[in-house]
């Protein structure tokens, strides 16, 4: 296996409508082709992990921690080929106490579409704890992925993804069964339970998110229905029991396929916030709304977009009445990656530009997370003939 080393530079650059705001650029250096970045933190650690495609075109899993102003030696987590690589269903991660779980997908049959959830468990120092298992139980060559990972309140996961079991089951209204999304825990050794259908029908190709409260796991996810209404929707884990999915808002965007763009929920207690992209009236927006009471109701929905949006957002709480959001959108100027600071009253700040970007899909999702009162985003760059990560990091407290 070729190894990868990181060398790391900063610089300083000035956003466009904040003086006072400064980005640090940390960039990466690899010999390979790398991108689908997964950024996680857990409020005081942050972690990266992302896909490097080797010249004779096998993939690796990389995880990397952020220590000291910069990214340590990255680490392995499986490398192999047949792998589905997308920009839009990427692998990502989470971390419980000692332990990382990992994500990718890997191809099950001829079709296009046909690839399962591979997961990955092992300790922070290395040692395996159980590798290359199939989260998916069906064995029905389909599509699976879209995975979302969060950890649970004692040494395991909790884990959300879209699975397209019954679509390979023809009917007669419409050919073929709609996309499902389900929901999993897994042990701290590996073991999958509460393996569960949340919903029978849902948007085919639109990332999924998964949060914790004080009270158990959210998950957020498109929708779909027979009318074709794809709006973002919640569902709950309540007292051992998943109550019925239900709209953060009815935007009511009637759309004839997916469109690739899904939402975000993070969780501070019992407060949750979601941020989306949506056409609602006619309008295309990036949308954010606050929840109080553990994701049973939610606020209106706050606007952010001031221009064109693209979507692809991100959401973190800052504190308990903030929170920052990512998303894409273009002026005259062209594409932006933006980020606002948005109260829970409804006030938000002037956006500030984390960077240019390219507002097609080689920019793939871009990641946000906050660790203390540093925020950091990660995205995807076309650099030198080859895709390449670019993180930034800025101080909170001068947005």
């Amino acid at each position: 296996m070729n190894k990868l080393y990181l060398v790391v530079f900063i610089i300083f650059v000035s956003c466009k409508l904040n003086n006072n705001a400064v980005v640090e650029e940390i960039k990466f250096d690899f010999t390979n082709s790398n991108g689908q970045p997964s950024l996680v933190s857990d409020g005081n650690n942050l972690s990266l992990s992302w896909i490097s495609q080797l010249p004779n075109n096998d993939a690796i899993l990389n995880f990397s921690q952020y220590n000291k102003g910069a990214w340590m030696n990255p680490k392995s987590i499986t490398q192999g080929d047949n792998w589905f690589v997308n920009w839009a269903d990427f692998p990502t991660h989470s971390i419980n106490n000692d332990l990382v779980l990992t994500s990718h997908l890997k191809k099950s049959g001829k079709g296009t579409y046909d690839y399962d959830i591979i997961m990955n468990l092992k300790t922070m120092n290395g040692e395996i704890i159980k590798s290359n298992f199939i989260l998916n139980n069906d064995g029905v060559k389909a599509e699976h992925g879209f995975v979302s990972i969060t950890n649970d309140e004692s040494e395991g996961f909790f884990v959300s993804w879209l699975d397209g079991r019954n679509m390979s089951i023809n009917n007669k209204e419409s050919n073929h069964n709609p996309m499902t999304i389900r929901f999993a825990q897994i042990t701290r050794e590996g073991e999958i339970t509460n393996d569960t259908e949340l919903d029978s029908m849902t948007c085919e190709c639109c990332q999924t998110s998964i949060a914790r409260t004080d009270k158990g796991p959210v998950v957020v996810y498109r929708d779909r229905n027979k009318s074709e209404i794809r709006d973002i929707y919640i569902t709950r884990l309540i007292l051992g029991e998943w109550d019925n999915p239900k709209p953060v808002n009815e935007d009511n965007w009637r759309i004839n396929g997916c469109p690739v763009n899904g939402p975000k929920v993070v969780s501070n207690s019992s407060n949750l916030a979601v941020a989306w992209f949506t056409i609602s009236n006619n309008q295309p927006v990036v949308n954010v709304a606050f929840s109080y009471d553990y994701g049973s109701s939610f606020n209106a929905p706050i606007k952010l977009n001031d221009f064109d949006p693209i979507g692809r957002v991100d959401v973190d709480f800052l504190n308990k009445k903030e929170v920052i959001v990512s998303y894409i959108e273009s002026d005259q100027n062209g594409s932006f990656l933006r980020i606002k600071k948005v109260n829970i009253d409804g006030s938000s700040s002037k956006y500030i530009d984390v960077g240019k970007i390219d507002g097609n899909r080689s920019s793939g999702v871009p990641q946000l997370e906050i660790v203390g009162e540093e925020i950091f985003v990660a995205w995807t760059i076309y650099k030198d003939g080859k895709s390449q990560l670019k993180t930034v990091k800025l101080d909170s407290n001068l947005i």
